[in-house]
């Protein structure tokens, strides 16, 4: 074993030299003397610092990004961003597509107005994390609210709060009652008058129903909804953006309920059906 050792460590140690010549003119260009011991220490060497300068390189500097499973944590935290922006538009379109699914049902007489409010409410509100306990303050101020806008005669401040157009002009036959639970007003017309939006909006609802044969629904801002029934033709689909003005069906006596050609017209606000006369002026 020594003498095998010996010769290894002998092998190690015996110097060589490395002579570089011109290899025309036989001219020694540069000269080295070295073992083997030294050619794999400074091999080692030179690769560790290549290792390691490669290792700082891909951990400082941006060229990390192209490696695989290395990202930039500007990028994970958009990422993340994303995702619950991503959640939290997912959640908003469950709750309008409830909303438009239990409107429809209002408009077919499918529930109540009462049952479509407790169904919507619970959708988007838990009660378990609320505590509803209003001041004294604030039960007064509601009181008094209601009891303005249950007796108000004045229309003129809503008018210019919501600047709405009537969607047609004529008689009315029928007037908003929430006793007889008639949401709406009906106005007599012609066959074929052009029908308006009240408002700039998205059409929502576009399609023949029992009751009130040919609908539109019109989604505004500020939580506003306008509806149009017992139209002859409807001439925009649902997804299509109209502006105040526009008309958007004619007039017909399409429907069960209805026994001649009027407009059946309903405006709800924040998910509650108000008086049309209250914020429309529907005479000439």
């Amino acid at each position: 074993m020594s003498k095998k050792k010996n010769k290894i460590i002998q092998k190690l140690t015996n110097h060589y030299r490395l002579l570089i010549i011109n290899d025309d003119t036989y001219e020694e260009k540069l000269n080295f003397r070295l073992n083997r011991l030294n050619v794999y220490v400074w091999t080692t060497l030179i690769s560790l610092l290549l290792i390691v300068l490669t290792a700082l390189l891909i951990a400082f500097t941006p060229l990390r990004t192209y490696i695989p499973g290395y990202t930039s944590p500007g990028l994970k935290k958009n990422l993340v961003k994303l995702k619950l922006k991503t959640d939290s538009l997912a959640h908003q379109l469950k709750i309008r597509d409830y909303y438009i699914l239990q409107f429809r049902k209002v408009l077919n007489n499918e529930i109540s107005m009462e049952e479509f409010d407790k169904n919507y409410k619970k959708q988007i509100i838990n009660p378990d994390s609320l505590k509803l306990n209003p001041s004294k303050n604030d039960s007064l101020l509601r009181k008094e609210v209601e009891k303005r806008e249950k007796f108000s005669t004045s229309t003129g401040d809503n008018h210019k709060a919501y600047n709405f157009i009537a969607p047609a002009i004529g008689e009315i036959t029928n007037q908003f009652d929430i006793k007889r639970k008639h949401f709406a007003i009906d106005i007599a017309l012609k066959k074929n008058t052009p029908i308006k939006s009240v408002a700039d909006g998205t059409v929502i609802f576009s399609d023949w129903t029992k009751d009130g044969g040919n609908t539109m629904i019109i989604e505004h801002k500020n939580g506003i909804v306008s509806v149009y029934k017992h139209n002859k033709k409807l001439l925009r689909q649902s997804g299509t953006t109209v502006e105040q003005g526009e008309v958007i069906a004619l007039s017909g006596n399409s429907g069960e309920k209805t026994s001649a050609p009027h407009l059946h017209f309903e405006l709800w606000i924040k998910g509650y059906p108000v008086n049309p006369e209250n914020y429309i002026i529907l005479k000439k």
